[in-house]
This record gives structure tokens, sequence and C-alpha cells, in this order.
């Protein structure tokens, strides 16, 4: 039997014969995981803290990546994150919001799934959220500013300067799993 593969905006679509299906349906059924996306994870977050600046979401989502590679050995999404002047940022999430100072889940329509995400990605996500949701972005910020992967990614860039270095997955696992 043949099967096609396309790429769409929403996903990857596989047809069978004349029915397509959404893969995910179709790996969810054989036991496989396909990674999230920055906007699963954001509008994940999104439904449970509320609205909240653009900055809070950025760094949260940041340390939803960072402490799921720590606690589950493994990235919660594909998409880089950047040392940018005031913290980490996934520009693919900047693009989404930009120009916009505060937002939630009905800024994403059409934009991420929370059931895209699994039970584990869900409770390391929670997790993030009960040590870190309360805080304000400023303060998400100035800790983001005083840890090492941030620091370094940035190199030698000066305080305030446009910086677009990805900060790896390696320096955010070595660093939060010391902590």
């Amino acid at each position: 039997m043949r099967y096609d593969f396309n790429l769409t905006r929403c996903g990857i679509m596989f047809c069978k014969r004349s029915d397509p299906v959404h893969i995910q349906c179709y790996v969810k059924r054989k036991g496989v995981h396909i990674m999230a996306t920055v906007c699963d994870v954001s509008k994940y977050i999104l439904k449970k803290a509320g609205r909240m600046t653009t900055m809070k979401l950025q760094k949260l989502v940041y340390y939803s990546q960072a402490w799921s590679l720590v606690w589950d050995e493994e990235p919660l999404f594909d998409e880089p994150i950047e040392a940018w002047a005031n913290g980490p940022v996934v520009r693919s999430l900047y693009d989404a919001h930009r120009g916009q100072f505060k937002v939630g889940t009905s800024d994403f329509v059409g934009r991420g799934k929370c059931s895209n995400l699994s039970k584990k990605q869900k409770e390391t996500i929670d997790g993030v959220l009960k040590y870190y949701g309360d805080k304000s972005a400023q303060w998400l910020i100035d800790l983001t500013h005083l840890e090492d992967p941030w620091r370094n990614a940035r190199g030698n860039c000066g305080r305030g300067e446009s910086c677009d270095s990805v900060i790896s997955h390696d320096a955010m696992m070595e660093y939060y799993s010391g902590l």
C-alpha cells in the first residue's frame, strides 16, 4: 500500500488511498509521540496561567524547555531559543505575538493545541508554573540574566545589544541539572 506525506501548516498529513488522516492520530494509536511545538506549549501555559505579558510567556516557555531537558531527558519542542537582550526568546513565538504586550489563548486561535502535549509534558509545564508562574516578567528576565545558558550564549554581546545566538539544549541540561 502506498502512503503520501504532505506537510501542512498544522502538521504532517498522510494519505492512505483517498482518506487523509492527521498523522498524530495514527501515531497516537501506535503509541509513538510526536514532538510538540512552541505554540502547543504556549497555549497550555496560557490556558493554565491566564493572560500574561509576552515577555513572561517567553521566559515560562524557556524554563519549561529547560526543565523538560532535565526531568524528562527530552526537549518539549524543536524551535531554537535565542539569547536576546531581555532574556531567552523563541523567535517563532515572538513572530506569533509580535506587537502585542499581553496575550491569552484567544491570541493563538489556529495555533497550538494542548492536546498535542503528553501527560508527562503537561506535568513538567505544571511544575514550572508552580514555581515560576507567580513571578513577574522582570523577575524572570533578571533570573535568566544571572544564569549561565543565557550569559554564555550571548558571549561578547554587550548589555542591551542585539544577539541571536542559540542557547543549546546541552547548555541548559548541564546548568539546570546542576541546581
